[in-house]
């Protein structure tokens, strides 16, 4: 077989469609010794256009189609050279691939279209013998060989007249062939076409009952078309009475609208002076709350100041009482201060004679020298002998100064440093007030 993976083109042809005499095989042995490699040499006549699809083959001698080959080899294409003159080329065949048996092959060249342009002599592939290197004839037998071999140049003579005559023919013959071939093939041109047609005239005629089974549902989609038509008409003129009415409806809204736009505009500007009246008034609102508060303060500092005033005049009788009782005692203490230094009866019987106011004589805080006066009234020489103090009854012995009897009198008192009033310690909220009064004066 082949080293090729590639398959040879082959046909079905017989031998009478085949033309032996294109391709010329040259140097044909009788026999080949088999497992050597073998060259075929061959000449391509100017009668055969050698393609890239051509092959050379080897036949068992009576195959019948060009399917029978044994092995082949690719034929080689020629070098550039004129048409017009025969060209020698060679293949060689490996060994390998070649038959194992003695039977007789030939080979035969192949176009790319599977038909035979040429074949050779049969041949062997089996070893030399000597039958075949010595022939040993007699002298008649080498007569009759020539006489033969006369016969057969004779023959040979005329079969070439008849091969020339057969290639003329055959050339008449090839032409006729291709014509025919070129008919043939016009013919399955044809055919195909005219299938082609059929099948395209078969589909028309289906497009065609389609397009009729759509032109019927056409009509019919256009009868409904044309009942929504009216239908969409009627619509069209009763939503333009529609339409011709809202518009109007608009106008006189949008009228309206421009009216309202007027009382709005005139409302803005009113509630614009509203809300400065409302701003004016809220401010008014909170001056008069202000004036509201100042008043009520004022008020109150009223009724504060009436109070105060009220506990003024109180104060002012009870400092008045006070200032009276005051002086009283102050004149008392002058006589009290007189009578120690001229320490005489006579004035004792004066004092005696003499008012004394009691504590409910009006004094704010009593009579400091009540117990004084009474113990005066008690007799002229106690008095003279001993002095008791009229806050903590302190008795103090006759050689004690008057300096020192006073001023522990003085120590129980408080002066107002306004009115130069005194007043009790122990009283001295009462002392106080009686300086706030000066306050408020």
């Amino acid at each position: 077989m082949d080293e090729t993976s590639d398959e040879p083109p082959t046909s079905a042809v017989l031998l009478d469609n085949c033309h032996f005499s294109q391709v010329i095989f040259n140097n044909v042995e009788k026999f080949y010794v088999p497992g050597g490699d073998i060259i075929c040499y061959y000449t391509l006549t100017q009668n055969i256009i050698p393609r890239g699809k051509d092959w050379v083959g080897i036949f068992r001698v009576g195959w019948k189609t060009t399917r029978e080959y044994y092995t082949f080899m690719w034929a080689p294409l020629p070098s550039d050279s004129p048409s017009d003159t025969a060209v020698q080329q060679q293949i060689q065949f490996k060994a390998y691939y070649l038959p194992k048996d003695d039977e007789y092959y030939q080979f035969c060249y192949v176009d790319q279209d599977g038909v035979v342009r040429g074949a050779s002599v049969p041949f062997q592939f089996r070893a030399e013998t000597e039958d075949d290197i010595l022939v040993v004839t007699t002298q008649g037998e080498v007569e009759e060989i020539e006489l033969q071999n006369k016969n057969l140049r004779e023959e040979n003579e005329e079969l070439k007249a008849s091969c020339a005559s057969l290639e003329k023919q055959n050339v008449n013959l090839q032409e006729e062939l291709n014509k025919r071939q070129e008919l043939q093939n016009s013919l399955e041109s044809l055919r195909s076409n005219t299938e082609k047609l059929e099948l395209e005239l078969s589909s028309l005629k289906k497009e065609n009952k389609h397009l009729k089974e759509l032109d019927e549902c056409r009509e019919a989609e256009l009868h409904q078309l044309k009942e929504q038509l009216q239908n969409v008409t009627s619509d069209k003129e009763r939503l333009e009475t529609r339409l011709k009415t809202a518009l109007d409806h608009m106008d006189q809204l949008q009228s309206q609208v421009l009216n309202y736009e007027k009382e709005v505009e005139n409302l803005s500007h009113m509630d614009h002076d509203k809300t400065e009246q409302l701003k004016s008034l809220k401010e008014e609102n909170r001056q008069l709350r202000l004036t509201e508060t100042h008043q009520q303060q004022n008020r109150d500092l009223m009724k504060e100041l009436e109070e105060q005033k009220r506990l003024f005049q109180i104060l002012q009788a009870k400092k008045n009482k006070a200032d009276e009782d005051n002086q009283k005692l102050k004149e008392e203490n002058e006589l009290l201060k007189h009578l120690s230094q001229t320490g005489t009866v006579s004035s004792f019987s004066v004092i005696s004679q003499a008012p004394v106011p009691g504590p409910e004589a009006g004094f704010l805080f009593g009579n400091p020298y009540c117990a004084a006066g009474a113990n005066l009234g008690a007799g002229a020489a106690d008095a003279a002998s001993i002095r008791k103090c009229p806050m903590c009854e302190k008795v103090f012995p006759e050689e004690i100064e008057t300096s020192q009897y006073e001023a522990h009198v003085q120590s129980h008192l408080l002066e107002c440093p306004f009115c130069s009033k005194t007043f009790e310690k122990s009283n001295k909220q009462v002392f106080d007030d009686h300086i706030f009064c000066h306050g408020l004066e």
